[in-house]
């Protein structure tokens, strides 16, 4: 069942702006990290404390037909405030081209995290400087089609 609820954007410019784009053109534009050109993912939660939608982009670690979402944040000393939304509601939506699916989310731990990691670093070797940054184990969920 799709999230239903007050869409608030990002504060950030450049976040807001990249969802908009990619949503509106189904995934045509602004698919990739700026100038990177690593493909990202759209992902819809519900906020912990405010109940709103929230989207963000994210990078597309893809296996199997689920998602690694991972929470670095650049390697910021604190989880993202989406980490908390998906600790309180596991459920999310995905946008991964023309249309959004259903997730389930849950923090995978030991060999399946380092499985995980090992795929987001292949993706986008920056996570590893992240984690070297930063004083906390970077939290990664993996999204399963609901």
């Amino acid at each position: 069942m799709p999230l239903t609820g007050t869409y608030v954007p990002s504060t950030m410019d450049w976040v807001r702006e990249q969802v908009d784009t990619y949503e509106a053109t189904n995934g045509q534009a602004a698919n990739t990290l700026r100038e990177t050109g690593i493909p990202i993912i759209v992902v819809t939660t519900r906020g912990a404390a405010s109940g709103n939608l929230r989207k963000f982009a994210l990078m597309r670690v893809e296996h199997d037909g689920e998602y690694a979402l991972v929470a670095s944040i650049g390697g910021a000393p604190k989880n993202p405030s989406w980490f908390h939304n998906l600790v309180a509601e596991p459920m999310c939506e995905i946008q991964d081209g023309p249309a959004p699916a259903d997730y389930t989310t849950r923090i995978v731990e030991g060999d399946e995290r380092q499985a995980w990691w090992d795929r987001a670093v292949e993706v986008f070797p920056t996570y590893a400087q992240y984690a070297e940054k930063t004083d906390r184990t970077i939290p990664v969920f993996i999204a399963t089609r609901a």
